[in-house]
């Protein structure tokens, strides 16, 4: 520990720490504008200066490291002087109008320090110079007038995303943010997280949706998680009057840590399809509205043979976007209150290769999320994180900026092949199983390990996949070469024997040194939001529709897909749970309006097998009812409730294959 003296109070910090963060850890506030926790210390707007003893110039806190016996004042009159004067210079170089801006609406930290500085003007007038307003984006807008050249956005943009978007041009007066060497933002390889946006101190970046809606302090905030994949980000929303302004990530929940993508920032503000607002009976060839009762009883009507004996009349099947208890219900409703068969919309296409791995290996076969920065190499096995769980991909990005190797194995072109050390791209007739053969082979070959594999099955293994002796031998390479070798799997692989996959994929990390160590050198991303509870509760099955079977089918807020819905255009009767209109919703015999993400709270199992939980932030429009809801209802009306087992939590940690959290 460090001793030093703040403004007359001793304190004791550990090594290593600014002077920012020892003022800030006892309540002493010193402004700042380029500074964010979540960045590197930067020192560029100079308004956290402080007073140092024994130096000849004032210091800025954000960068200075504390030493012994320190002694610091941070309100001096030296030091308000100074922070005057940084603030005169930044408003005189832009267009900073604060008694008219109305983007930020006063959430500016830049108009916020000038008030705690007592400015109530200009001391230098502004130029007036007229800057560029980029609105090429369709999320968010760059103003270059409210710009003050904080370079939050470009260091978050590299630091955190890793995608080295942003920059900077030219020079003193003309320094400008860019993007991509001078591209417009929505031409650039922006990849639309926002995260920029979130960390703007002024109004220079502003998404479309929250300018101009008011403060924060007069909107209401909800910390929930988002349910777009599996990751399970933490996310807090902010509403009024029942809307959604906007979404920014939470910086102290895991495992994003304040990371988010559009599909959790940008895309549920602007869901454009039209809500189902009452219930929907057909009656004579057309929908037609219905109450809840009417509804009900129809469905039950239909479902009454069921309960009272009749086996596997239903295929009841549940979208993996809807919280555990609602999934559970689900299984418990048709399993053991109609007899009948029930899966996911997805089938298990995301987890049938984990789970056998999970089998294989036991309830802590994988690495946590975070495990991502701290490999020095990742092998991406028909794993596409970019398109399916994007925040993975920027723990990848931003690993490779710092010295991580990454290899990515498919059948098709990986998004993050461009930043790859190695890409081994196989035939699409070709097996992972027999890709990993050879990689083995060229471990015998290069003396990295012994194998069953023999070195002269490698050209027969080359003849097979199409990938040359030479990327086979340089993957090998890196891999005895890496200390903590990382495997991220998916299911986007040709369908070959699952169990054969599994063996192999623990094969591939066992012969890397891991596995049987803490460092399990596995990972898998498992789809959906809780696609992998899904799977815990044994539904993971395929669709298997038979002629005469009802089907029922609880989507809540998902999109249904082509090949669904010519999968049960032609059943007798077909009953859809749904928050939206669609193709779907039109053939079926009774809609029951559902809510949406974030008008129902529940519980989502995530990558790193924690379970967290989805908090309410809006009530449900029309007459839509929580999901859960819905199939209670149904549950009383057939009189089912004591059949069903409610206690959700139980089902999970019964499973085997439930990761250590």
């Amino acid at each position: 520990m460090v001793n030093l003296t703040i403004d007359g109070e001793k304190i004791a910090v550990p090594d290593g720490t600014t002077v920012l963060k020892a003022a800030q850890g006892v309540g002493i506030e010193i402004p700042t504008l380029c500074d964010h926790p979540a960045l590197t210390p930067y020192g560029g707007c100079r308004l956290c200066v402080v007073e140092v003893e024994g130096y000849r110039t004032l210091q800025t806190s954000c960068t200075l490291p504390v030493t012994e016996n320190m002694v610091v004042q941070t309100d001096t009159a030296k030091v308000r002087d100074a922070r005057k004067f940084i603030l005169t210079m930044i408003f005189s170089d832009r267009n900073h109008f604060c008694p008219y801006c109305v983007v930020n609406d006063g959430d500016c930290e830049l108009q916020t320090a000038a008030y705690e500085q007592g400015m109530t003007h200009w001391p230098i007038q502004p130029n007036w110079k007229p800057y560029a307003v980029d609105a090429s984006h369709p999320y968010f807008i760059l103003d270059h007038n409210r710009c003050i050249l904080c370079r939050r956005c470009v260091r978050v943009c590299s630091e955190l995303v890793g995608n080295y978007t942003l920059g900077v041009e030219e020079r003193g007066a003309n320094t400008l943010i860019m993007a991509d060497l001078g591209t417009p933002l929505g031409e650039s390889s922006c990849v639309s997280c926002g995260t920029c946006v979130q960390v703007c101190p002024t109004g220079a970046l502003i998404d479309r949706w929250s300018a101009y809606r008011g403060q924060d302090k007069n909107l209401q905030t909800t910390d929930t998680i988002c349910v777009g994949c599996s990751i399970g980000c933490g996310i807090t929303a902010y509403t009024k009057d029942n809307y959604l302004v906007k979404i920014e990530g939470d910086w102290n929940a895991q495992p994003n840590s304040g990371l988010l993508c559009k599909v959790g920032r940008f895309l549920p503000l602007d869901d454009q399809r039209e809500r189902v607002q009452t219930p929907l009976v057909r009656k004579e060839g057309k929908l037609t509205p219905a109450t809840w009762e009417e509804a009900v009883r129809v469905v039950s009507q239909h479902f009454q043979p069921f309960v009272d004996g009749k086996e596997n009349g239903v295929a009841g099947l549940v979208s993996t976007r809807l919280p555990l208890e609602t999934i559970h219900l689900g299984k418990e409703f048709f399993e053991n209150g109609l007899h009948s068969s029930v899966t996911t919309l997805e089938e298990g296409n995301f987890t049938s290769l984990s789970s056998k791995v999970a089998q294989k290996l036991g309830p802590s076969a994988f690495n946590k999320l975070a495990d991502i920065e701290k490999a020095d190499l990742i092998v991406l096995l028909n794993a596409d994180p970019v398109t399916d769980q994007e925040v993975a991909s920027f723990l990848i990005k931003r690993s490779v900026a710092f010295g991580t190797k990454l290899i990515t194995i498919g059948s098709s072109e990986n998004p993050l092949d461009g930043i790859a050390e190695q890409t081994v791209l196989y035939n699409s007739k070709a097996s992972s199983a027999s890709v990993i053969d050879g990689i083995f082979a060229a471990m015998v070959k290069t003396g990295f390990k012994n194998s069953a594999q023999s070195a002269n099955d490698l050209d027969q293994l080359v003849k097979m996949t199409s990938v040359s002796e030479e990327t086979f031998v340089a993957t090998a390479n890196l891999m005895a070469k890496a200390e903590k070798t990382l495997i991220i799997f998916g299911d986007n692989a040709n369908k070959t024997d699952t169990d054969e996959l599994a063996e192999k994929i623990i094969r591939l990390a066992e012969s890397c040194g891991v596995v049987h160590t803490d460092w399990k050198g596995l990972l898998c991303l498992n789809g959906k939001a809780n696609s992998h509870a899904a799977a815990l509760y044994g539904l993971d099955k395929p669709i298997q529709l038979q002629q005469d079977q009802a089907v029922y089918l609880a989507i809540g807020d998902d999109e249904p897909s082509q090949k669904l819905i010519q999968q049960v255009e032609k059943a007798p009767f077909l009953v859809v749970q749904a928050a939206f209109s669609s193709k779907l919703t039109s053939l079926a015999d009774v809609v029951l309006p559902a809510a949406v993400w974030g008008e129902e709270e529940g519980h989502y199992l995530n990558v790193d097998g924690e379970i967290k939980k989805a908090s309410v932030f809006r009530i449900p429009t029309g007459s839509a009812k929580s999901n859960f809801e819905i199939l209670n209802l149904l549950a009383g009306e057939l009189n089912l409730q004591n059949n069903l087992k409610p206690d959700w939590q139980s089902a999970l940690n019964m499973s085997e294959r439930l990761p250590e959290a």
